[in-house]
């Protein structure tokens, strides 16, 4: 069953200022796509802003994979106003063009037509690009136009003063860091009920599988669409974006310094399969290096501990300097019931639930156990709304029913729900509660519930067109909120100033870069 956390609730609720604060950010991919839902072949449009340098607005995998960043915030509203902002200003800004609203990509008649992002001629520019091309050469280009959205948390310096002792943040930041990692393996343990709940990915287009063979039992519909009748999230399956030669590199979360180690190890560790795709063809580069991870991005993780790169600093070097600053959720499928691919609910019972996975113990992981969680994750991935599905308990030593363990965990997150919402002096947490718990009783009210029963109807090209047109009517006609027009143009123009001035200051050949990054 699920730790015990009944002491810590108490004494949140005997320091309910402890989690005032919160702050947090957010990261939504889209695919552009024609009118009649096929990949754009375009390039980043121009009037967006150089996707190199904007804060707000960038690609990431593919020329036509939008993404959407938000600044930090500590107001829910603020920062989802915010996110629907970019919305509005780029669906107007698309012409003929529309936002694909789901995580599987649209209809791909052929893998070469993904042109790969676009950086411009500076060193890192190609840099990003040439990354890009061995995530193509390595994993195919397909994997890589999935969607998804990020959720970036961190909880408040009052709560580490408050639950642990420190005195601030640079004196503490082993405790701090000690904190997030606890959180990350209780993620690791219990973080299936992310898919569980909010898994929108349930069906794919045949041309996904391009001829690949799977082992899946698919179901097909008259229309050619393949699903399986339980899933949840295929995008997290190992169809999607997941890469099993990262399962055997021993990376484990139990500390700083062995996570950075085992980063660090991989990134330099050569990898004979990727040795023998060679690093250039008929004089081109076909990727950065030949070990098993090009750089730390490349780990496929569901979680990351992070922390704010100062420039030249990769990730891990950043978490050495200064500890874990956030932690970075990458389980969410977009959400294909709101326009922005995310709702205030979602944001809502993730501030519950990293909260909890903050508070509750979380003994040590070893290698074999951080894989045994796996096995969770897959049976949710798969058939987690089946009747009766289980999921194992002490590295299977224990199974029981999703639903029992579900609303188990719901008690104690109603109990956070009322501390929150008391700071509030509102009750909207305590009603995501009341909302989600019935995905316990009904999984058919789940997303991927709701989406697989739509789909099976209309087919799932015809469903995402439908709710692609309809977000773009909405969006292109909303007022602006929180940005105004001329901030958004001069941001774009002040991107596009910054990019030219990073490859005018370039002094090295791009050889000489990349040997030294």
């Amino acid at each position: 069953m699920i730790p015990d956390i009944s002491e810590a609730l108490s004494w949140l609720e005997k320091h309910p200022l402890a989690v005032n604060g919160i702050q947090r950010g957010i990261e939504r991919e889209t695919l552009r796509v024609t009118a009649n839902g096929h990949l754009a072949t375009t390039g980043h449009p121009e009037i967006l802003g150089a996707a190199l340098t904007h804060p707000w607005i960038t690609t990431d995998f593919a020329e036509a994979l939008l993404e959407f960043i938000t600044p930090v915030d500590n107001n829910i509203d603020h920062l989802l106003a915010f996110l629907r902002d970019i919305h509005r200003h780029v669906s107007r800004n698309l012409g003929d063009e529309l936002m694909w609203p789901l995580s599987m990509p649209c209809y791909i008649t052929n893998e070469q037509n993904i042109a790969l992002a676009q950086y411009g001629s500076s060193n890192i520019g190609r840099f990003k690009t040439l990354y890009r091309e061995g995530l193509k050469n390595r994993y195919g280009a397909l994997m890589q136009t999935i969607s998804g959205v990020h959720y970036n948390f961190s909880l408040p310096l009052s709560f580490w003063q408050a639950r642990e002792g420190v005195t601030d943040a640079e004196s503490g930041k082993r405790v701090i860091s000690a904190g997030y990692f606890r959180l990350i393996r209780n993620y690791y343990r219990f973080g299936w009920v992310i898919p569980y709940l909010f898994g929108a990915s349930p069906a794919i287009c045949s041309s996904f599988l391009n001829g690949r063979e799977t082992t899946l039992p698919f179901e097909r519909t008259e229309k050619g669409m393949l699903y399986l009748p339980y899933a949840t999230s295929l995008r997290l399956s190992d169809l999607g974006y997941t890469n099993k030669s990262q399962s055997n590199l021993g990376i484990t979360f139990n500390d700083l310094d062995s996570y950075v180690a085992a980063l660090k190890r991989a990134i330099n560790t050569p990898s004979k399969e990727y040795a023998q795709l060679g690093m250039k063809k008929d004089g081109r580069y076909l990727q950065l290096n030949t070990n098993v991870l090009q750089i730390e991005n490349e780990l496929y993780a569901p979680i990351r501990p992070k922390r704010v790169t100062r420039l030249g600093e990769t990730p891990s070097d950043a978490l050495l300097r200064g500890g874990v600053e956030y932690i970075e959720v990458r389980s969410l499928d977009i959400n294909p019931f709101s326009p922005t691919g995310v709702s205030a609910s979602q944001v809502r019972f993730l501030d519950l639930f990293l909260i909890w996975c903050a508070l509750a113990d979380a003994p040590e992981m070893s290698a074999d156990e951080l894989l045994c969680t796996r096995k969770n994750w897959n049976r949710v991935i798969l058939e987690g709304r089946k009747p009766g599905k289980t999921v194992g308990m002490r590295c299977e030593t224990i199974q029981l029913p999703i639903a029992e363990v579900g609303k188990s965990l719901f008690a104690d997150l109603r109990r956070v729900a009322e501390v929150l919402d008391a700071e509030n002096n509102q009750s909207h947490y305590q009603q995501v509660c009341d909302e989600l718990l019935v995905g316990f009783e009904d999984p058919e009210a789940t997303f991927s519930g709701r989406l697989l029963a739509l789909m099976k109807q209309e087919g799932s090209a015809r469903v995402g067109l439908e709710l692609a047109e309809t977000y773009r009517k909405q969006l292109s006609s909303e007022p602006l909120e929180v940005l105004t027009s001329a901030q958004l143009a001069a941001a774009g123009e002040h991107s596009w100033q910054h990019q030219r001035q990073i490859e005018s200051e370039d002094s090295m050949n791009f050889d000489d870069y990349l040997a030294t990054h």
